[in-house]
């Protein structure tokens, strides 16, 4: 397995003082998107992209054709191209762990068998093997084939797992509802707080649902406490319900009729009461942040079919190819990701706005959350060494029109710069009339108008000719020059959700890059995970509550006090 090489410091290369200088020129000249669109009449075209079937418009960033040409040099500078390619063959990547990170062999085709092969396994045949298994899982829970204890058909499935194993399927399944054609609806737990498991099974028949316990080693603390009190819930229904007698044979039947895993854990697995068969695993290789297309979706391949779970694969790979074949000058998703590290650590940026014009794309800045900055929040660098820059921003959101009666006035006056990308779609899954005005129309003209008032705001001038009086006109300017990216598609389809994942997959990719971050480990999330471990105990034992610090001491103290 071929070595990694060490991080290149850009900070110290020459490409990096160009674009620091070629900033300060901006600067000093005075950045203009008004000036620049009406210098040049080309820009908008120069500066519009295509990617699978998706319209990309960067036209309203504060980059010139100069910005492009030193963000491309940028990248080829620290081996944005090399580190692409070593990734998808199954270089181990991830250092950290030792690890190939290989989440875009999930999406290769079943015709590239025998292609990749990484230490010593046929890795697009074993991804095809687990599809196949799910497909064929899927289709007889979909047909009714697949029963509960009963003799029921199934029509809820609740998925039990957290981070990436939640947010992923979460956020897919609510982007594609409209998609879902089997009579069968989805629910998600995976708080450990109990309230969670309490809404989400409310007013569930046992009888008819199936129980998808998704943990790659069985042994995550929140999935398994939920997966424990879900099971005591389904035994204790059921036997309310006379579908069984309460017998341990009976509630062997039970469990193994309504619960089937995500893990590769077989023992742990067995010992839970699920029937080995009916566990579907993934490899290290696949980060939980980079696995809704991987087993962690089977909830939904019910949902949505075999058909439409390919198809969404098939977005994601078309993004893939794009990536992999395109020159970065023209290359629209490395050009977001070095535009990402442009906004950051040139303009001092500490977050970038994802504004989804579809109401069905609600939980995408969730998801986008966990994508990003659990994978850029890092301040070494993959060798072991400090980080030379800032790294990472807050990635954050929610839907137009929403956000435009809540948070828009900062983006818009506020003194912070916050890029922000715009995602729409010229259809709709529900067009609507009100009177003669297409709503959906409506809709657009927001998003639209929302990245023009950003580019190009608004001047005293133009305040006043509006009639204003004098002493409110400061309020009501608008400086312009706030940067978007506008992406467009012809309507949600898996096809083009599989693009827009593996679009910000890539655009974490390319940041982590240049700032030198295993963007594939997440250690950080792993100290509270064992200080939880320390601490619980400290509720009741007073031993283990001396052994914790003052604060800590004083809030347990005020739990025991309050507790009733």
């Amino acid at each position: 397995m071929a070595s990694v090489p060490s991080p290149i410091d850009a900070v110290q290369t020459p490409e990096w003082k160009a674009l620091k200088e070629h900033h300060d020129r901006l600067e000093e000249e005075g950045i203009s998107l008004k000036d620049w669109f009406a210098a040049d009449p080309d820009r908008v075209n120069k500066l519009s992209f295509e990617a699978g079937d998706l319209h990309f418009d960067l036209s309203k960033n504060l980059i010139t054709d100069e910005t492009v040409k030193l963000l491309a040099d940028l990248g080829r500078a620290v081996r944005v191209e090399e580190r692409r390619d070593e990734m998808f063959s199954g270089v181990h990547i991830n250092t950290t762990e030792d690890r190939a990170v290989l989440h875009t062999a999930l999406r290769r085709p079943a015709s590239e068998k025998g292609t990749l092969i990484v230490d010593g396994q046929d890795v697009v045949a074993d991804v095809h093997e687990v599809l196949d298994r799910m497909y064929a899982f899927a289709e007889e829970v979909r047909s009714g084939a697949w029963k509960g204890v009963s003799g029921k058909r199934i029509e809820h499935v609740v998925s039990v797992g957290i981070g990436g194993s939640d947010l992923g399927p979460v956020m897919v399944y609510e982007a594609l509802k409209p998609y879902a054609d089997a009579g069968i609806d989805c629910r998600y737990i995976s708080n450990i707080d109990p309230n969670d498991a309490a809404e989400k099974l409310s007013g569930l028949d046992p009888e008819t649902t199936l129980v998808i316990i998704v943990s790659k080693t069985f042994t995550t603390l929140e999935t398994l406490t939920n997966a424990r009190e879900i099971k005591a819930w389904m035994l204790a229904a059921l036997k309310d319900a006379g579908a069984i007698d309460g017998s341990a044979e009976q509630d062997a039947e039970a469990i193994e009729k309504h619960f089937v895993a995500v893990s590769t854990a077989l023992d742990l697995v067995a010992e839970f009461g699920i029937n080995p068969e009916n566990a579907f695993g993934f490899w290290s290789w696949v980060g939980g942040r980079y696995s809704v297309d991987s087993a962690v979706g089977l909830s939904l391949i019910i949902a949505f079919g075999p058909e439409r779970f390919q198809q969404f694969l098939e977005g994601f790979h078309a993004i893939d190819e794009y990536f992999c074949s395109t020159p970065l000058e023209e290359n629209v998703v490395a050009l977001m990701g070095l535009m990402n590290v442009w906004y950051v650590n040139f303009f001092g940026a500490a977050s970038h706005a994802v504004l989804p014009y579809t109401q069905y794309l609600h939980r995408f800045p969730a998801y986008l959350q966990q994508l990003t900055m659990e994978s850029n929040g890092k301040g070494v660098r993959w060798d072991g060494t400090a980080v030379t820059s800032t790294t990472g921003e807050i990635f954050w959101g929610e839907p137009g029109t929403n956000g435009q009666h809540a948070f828009y006035q900062l983006i818009h006056q506020g003194t912070q710069m916050i890029p922000a990308d715009f995602i729409a779609f010229a259809n709709t899954a529900h067009p609507a009339k009100d009177g003669d005005q297409d709503v959906h129309e409506l809709f657009l003209g927001n998003f639209l108008a929302q990245t023009k008032a950003l580019a190009f705001g608004k001047t005293a001038d133009e305040v006043r000719a509006e009639g204003t009086p004098e002493e409110i006109v400061p309020a009501r300017c608008f400086t312009g020059n706030r940067p978007t990216t506008s992406i467009f598609g012809s309507e949600l389809t898996p096809f083009a959700l599989g693009e827009l994942i593996a679009l910000y997959e890539h655009i974490t990719f390319v940041e982590g890059t240049v700032w030198g971050i295993d963007s594939y480990d997440q250690w950080g999330v792993e100290l509270g995970k064992q200080l939880a471990k320390q601490i619980t105990p400290a509720f009741h034992d007073d031993e283990a509550l001396a052994a914790q610090d003052a604060s800590t001491q004083a809030l347990i103290q005020f739990y025991r006090a309050h507790r009733k």
